[in-house]
């Protein structure tokens, strides 16, 4: 099933892509809306990376065509591309020895030109860049003595660094702690409430893309199987069918979006059946010495 295409800045009109013969996505379009943080979620190896790296240009559709401000992506040269749109991919290898401040002013680069030399607003957007993703303090060291989730705030420093009006991240909570997905996710929220950016994600967790995300894409097989609001889409039936997973969906109490449970299996049921009887029993046995 393909989505229905609308006029946005970003989207795909029946693309096919994949990686040399093989197909991963087939006659598939999809409209990130403008000013959404939209999450792409489904299983491993449905077409949800091959999909952003479709939109963000690192990959070519062998057919079809991804429109960027009306335009076929394919059509601008590489740095208005990168003025318009931020990609952090799934993996990234920096330089060797470079510091974690040179790496983060990268970003700048869509914005240079031949004799336009590093300016103070390059400058603010590096410091605020590094700021917002906690690392000011990691400036001086090289990026090759970081941590896995050091290193991965450091790369969404450097996108952030290039100020575009649309980011694409691809599994940014990588190597990241609890505390520090949610941190980064709170970040992202804000620049997309604050700051009017339109975000497309992809993450693995369906509770972290309910939370986060307002617009939801739902892949599986290298289609799109559902999209819209998480209310809309996260549904029991749905994470079955996609994943492959029996659940209950409630209300979380913190943010009223869809939260899912697991189903228990039947011999931790059965468990929690049987401690709540021996429970029972027990308060009724003392019920009764009481008495």
């Amino acid at each position: 099933m393909s989505s229905t295409t609308q006029e946005t800045r970003l989207s795909a009109h029946e693309v096919t892509i994949g990686y040399d013969k093989r197909v991963i996505s087939a006659d598939l379009s999809v409209s990130i809306p403008d000013g959404a943080f939209t999450v792409i979620v489904g299983p491993n190896a449905c077409g949800k990376s091959t999909l952003l790296r479709a939109l963000s240009r690192l990959l070519t559709p062998s057919s079809g065509s991804v429109l960027l401000d009306g335009k076929a992506i394919s059509s601008y040269p590489a740095k208005e591309v990168a003025r318009r749109l931020g990609l952090l991919p799934q993996t990234s290898i920096a330089p060797e020895g470079i510091s974690v401040s040179d790496l983060v002013a990268r970003g700048r680069y869509p914005h240079q030109k031949l004799l336009r030399q590093w300016s103070r607003a390059d400058e603010e957007a590096v410091v605020e860049a590094m700021a917002a993703t906690g690392v000011s303090e990691l400036s001086g060291r090289t990026v090759d003595e970081l941590s896995g989730g050091q290193r991965q705030r450091v790369w969404v420093a450097m996108v952030l660094a290039q100020r575009t009006p649309l980011l694409l991240l691809d599994e940014p909570t990588t190597f990241l702690d609890i505390a520090h997905q949610i941190e980064l996710l709170e970040l992202f929220a804000d620049l997309n409430h604050s700051g009017g950016q339109t975000l497309v994600a992809v993450l693995h967790d369906l509770n972290h893309a309910c939370r986060y995300g307002d617009h939801l894409i739902a892949m599986k097989d290298g289609a799109v199987v559902a999209e819209g609001k998480p209310e809309q889409v996260i549904t029991s039936e749905l994470v079955e069918h996609v994943f492959g997973l029996r659940c209950r969906i409630i209300e979380d109490p913190e943010s009223g979006t869809p939260l899912v449970i697991p189903r228990a299996r039947e011999r931790e049921r059965r468990g929690v059946d049987t401690l709540r009887q021996e429970t029972s029993g027990a308060i009724e046995a003392a019920r009764k010495e009481l008495l």
